[in-house]
């Protein structure tokens, strides 16, 4: 059976302890990416592996890097070609094969970096991949993938192509859409609200789908289909 694995990013905007600690709790191992492993630590957890070139993280943190002791360390070279996320991805991919992915702490900070996470979360395609933040749950969606969302009557719901010719079918919100086209990064999805138990399903292309809450920290991966 295949695996949940938190990947917890580097942004400078950090998801609270709480969080970290509850979706710690819902994984099966915990990935540190550069300055992710000062939030792992500032919430009294520890990591499984650390990935990252050790350019944004706490002298405490290199510390722990530099001895290699408490956790696995993949550590880079700040002059390379990829994005830290990219090679902790890839490392989730080597050692978990199929494993499920929760990334956190992973949409604040620099606009580049933030949309340049969608990119990364987007391509993987491995196995179901969501975003948690304490404001927000997101899934990403690839063509044949579903999100049923219950108990969210109220929320704010949005959705977002990530890929060109992205077709979605959404019932159960306020406006509801039935194979209909989403423009890349178009608005056409945004600012919805949740009426009933909703279905979205992504039938072609990529899409985002974020489900806003108001200081609520939900499980992540309980509203997905089975």
């Amino acid at each position: 059976m295949a695996c949940k694995v938190l990947v917890v990013c580097g942004s400078p905007v950090v998801a609270s302890a709480n969080l970290l600690r509850r979706l710690a709790g819902e994984c099966d191992h915990v990935v540190a990416v550069d300055r992710g492993l000062d939030a792992v630590l500032g919430a009294g957890l520890g990591c499984d592996v650390y990935v990252g070139d050790a350019d944004t993280v706490s002298d405490a943190g290199r510390a722990l890097v530099d001895a290699a002791v408490a956790f696995e360390v993949e550590r880079h070279d700040p002059y390379k070609d990829y994005t830290d996320l990219a090679l902790a991805l890839d490392s989730v991919r080597r050692r978990w094969p199929g494993a499920e992915v929760v990334a956190t702490c992973a949409t604040g900070g620099r606009p580049d970096m933030a949309l340049s996470v969608l990119g990364l979360l987007a391509g993987y395609e491995d196995a179901p991949i969501w975003i948690g933040e304490d404001k927000v749950v997101a899934r990403i969606l690839h063509a044949g993938e579903s999100w049923t969302i219950e108990g969210a009557e109220g929320k704010t719901f949005s959705i977002i192509a990530l890929a060109p010719n992205t077709e979605v079918s959404e019932h159960g919100l306020e406006w509801e859409l039935d194979h209909s086209p989403l423009g890349l990064l178009a608005d056409t999805g945004i600012s919805n609200i949740v009426r009933s138990t909703a279905e979205v399903e992504v039938h072609t292309g990529t899409a985002v789908a974020y489900l806003l809450h108001r200081g609520f920290i939900g499980t992540v991966g309980e509203q997905e289909n089975p």
